[in-house]
């Protein structure tokens, strides 16, 4: 029989998917030889289903040195993924997406000798750096643009990636994607993008209440069993417990753990924010006209949830700090806070209510700001601890302030639950004092004190502006009063800091006053309350019902000697407690590229799960 002239081939032992070949191709079999991929090969490289997890893989492997040594590749892919984008092609322009999203998470993330210009030569190459940067704002811009609305969900990526890309090395070089969010002005892609964020805030959300259903809880008789410790009457007397509830052990385990990765979206919110007067009058003015929660109210209801457990890890409270802080933006532009004060742009927002003490349940639509002064409330409320988050309570009180500033200037009476604010600020007055010795070394220590003292100060010696009525005013007289004892106590643990000014130069604040004005401050605190509690014990003595001498007042004549008390106080000097300084990230490097670092670190997460 004659010899056939084929050879039989051995049989691999597994076989490789066309994509990691590419793969292969692209980054391993190029050493010095300029690389040459034609259009076939970028056809095909885009028509596959990208490997995330070997692409990242095969990414991270290669040291920053030797993807400089063949930056040739880098390059084209680079560039071929954004013709990709910007071509609109369907599943290729998906891949083209998601590979470059791998792609940029690894490469962003490495240390390099000098950062810029190695990214530069990574990506672009000095000469077509432009060319490309821009192209690729547009392939970005694009990408939103084609998302389906049905989908929000979907504009994720983009613009999570444009985030994070205009935060890189924001302050070393003027950033061209952080100068395009200043530029953009494309209504459809915003509403978009606004749309895509509040369904990531929902779903963000909804991960806190799966762990903890918390929808109409209050003062009932089983929480506050629970809250006075005697939790095993309470749970005899629970007629519906929870359905798959964790226990309590794994329940404070799981809450450590959020928010979910995806949170790494609000550092493009506050970026977009902070940048574009038309994104954050659209998110804030968004009302869609299906059954959705309002993007904005999506927004306020994360925030209130990742605020509530703040203290639980310093990532959740790296988050909770950034959503105040954008929150603070809005605030802080006159007409957006117009239309969070605005009656007519009312919305129910769902607040956290998984732990006492409780917010007020609402059930009527309310003023937008209603919810920001729930949001401060119960944040300083629920992360009260000896290791005090000290900026995360500036920046409430921060958000606190500028509220309150707008109200003054406006004149503006706003209906509220003012008396749990007043026992709220008192009750942090109340901490400091007694744990001053835990919190005495932290180096923003001064600004938190100079920043309570300007937002009670305004609420006292201003109060009668833009509070509903004279009860409110009058509650919060009684309230200082009863706490009077704690002022000299304050003034006394803090000494050296009211008095900073006169050893050194005041630090930098966001007030327009300096520190040597907390002094005067705590001074007509102790004065206001010194003021009424005299006129109480003139009451007092002047006779006693059971023949003691003294007399025993009621609490309905403690705030009727209050209020005819509040006709013959005097008022301190209190001119410019209303001023502030408009927030600028210049003034936080530090701070800022901590919320940078942690969100690059989500979504590489996000990238590598997906």
């Amino acid at each position: 029989m004659e010899t056939s002239p084929l050879t039989q081939q051995n049989r691999p032992s597994s076989f490789q998917p066309k994509i990691d070949s590419l793969y292969e191709q692209l980054f391993d079999t190029y050493e010095d030889a300029e690389p040459d991929f034609d259009d076939r090969f970028w056809r095909e490289f885009f028509l596959l289903r990208p490997d995330k997890a070997n692409l990242r893989r095969r990414l991270e492997n290669i040291s920053g040195d030797d993807l400089l040594q063949i930056q040739g590749a880098t390059q084209q892919l680079f560039r071929q993924a954004v013709a990709q984008i910007n071509s609109g092609n369907g599943v290729s322009d998906e891949s083209a997406l998601d590979t470059l999203t791998v792609f940029l998470s690894v490469i962003l993330s490495r240390r390099y000798t000098n950062p810029s210009s190695e990214i530069i030569t990574l990506l672009a190459g000095l000469d077509e750096v432009d060319t490309c940067f821009l192209d690729f704002v547009d392939a970005i811009e694009n990408a939103i643009r084609s998302e389906n609305v049905d989908d929000a969900h979907r504009v994720f990526k983009p613009f999570l990636l444009l985030g994070l890309l205009a935060n890189y090395n924001k302050f070393e070089f003027r950033n061209p994607y952080r100068l395009r969010f200043e530029d953009f002005v494309n209504d459809a892609a915003t509403q978009k993008i606004i749309l895509g964020l509040g369904s990531v805030c929902s779903l963000s959300r909804d991960h806190y209440v799966a762990l903890q259903e918390d929808v109409g809880e209050g003062w009932t008789l089983s929480n506050t069993l629970k809250y006075i410790g005697l939790g095993v009457l309470a749970s005899s007397r629970s007629s519906t417990p929870t359905r798959n509830a964790p226990s309590a052990d794994d329940s404070k385990d799981l809450f450590s753990t959020l928010p979910e990765t995806d949170a790494c979206i609000l550092l493009s919110a506050y970026d977009f924010a902070n940048a574009n007067k038309l994104f954050a009058h659209t998110l804030i003015s968004h009302v869609d006209t299906s059954k959705i929660e309002p993007p904005f109210s999506a927004f306020l209801s994360l925030t209130s949830y990742i605020l509530h457990h703040a203290y639980r890890s310093p990532r959740a409270t790296l988050y909770g700090h950034l959503n105040l802080i954008t929150l603070r933006i809005l605030v802080e532009d006159q007409s957006l806070c117009t239309r969070l004060f605005s009656p007519d742009l009312c919305t129910s927002v769902r607040i956290c209510r998984q732990r006492p003490p409780f917010l007020p349940t609402t059930s009527a639509p309310r003023p937008l700001a209603a919810t920001l002064f729930d949001i401060a409330i119960d944040t300083i409320t629920h992360n009260l601890r000896r290791r005090l988050s000290v900026p995360l309570y500036i920046a409430t009180l921060h958000l606190l302030h500028r509220l309150l500033s707008y109200l003054f200037t406006t004149r503006t009476r706003f209906p509220y639950h003012w008396p749990l604010l007043w026992q709220t600020l008192l009750s942090l007055l109340r901490f400091m004092t007694t744990y001053a010795d835990s919190i005495r070394h932290d180096p923003d220590l001064p600004t938190l004190i100079d920043t309570f003292l300007a937002v009670l100060s305004l609420a006292v010696c201003s109060g009668d502006v833009f509070l509903p009525d004279t009860d409110c005013y009058d509650d919060l007289f009684y309230k200082i009063v009863e706490n009077g004892h704690l002022l000299p106590r304050f003034k006394s643990a803090f000494y050296s800091i009211l008095h900073a000014s006169t050893a050194a130069p005041a630090a930098p604040t966001t007030l327009n006053h300096t520190a040597a004005s907390a002094t005067a401050l705590t001074d007509a605190l102790i004065g206001i309350s010194d003021h009424f509690t005299s006129l109480l014990d003139e009451e007092k003595g002047k006779g006693s019902t059971f023949g003691t001498g003294t007399k025993h007042l009621s609490p309905k004549e403690v705030s009727r000697v209050i209020r005819k008390g509040g006709e013959s106080l005097r008022m301190p000097e209190t001119e410019g407690l209303e001023r502030w300084v408009r927030w600028r990230e210049v003034d936080k490097k530090g701070m800022v590229k901590k919320f940078g670092r942690q969100a690059v670190e989500d979504a590489r997460r996000v990238v590598g799960s997906s």
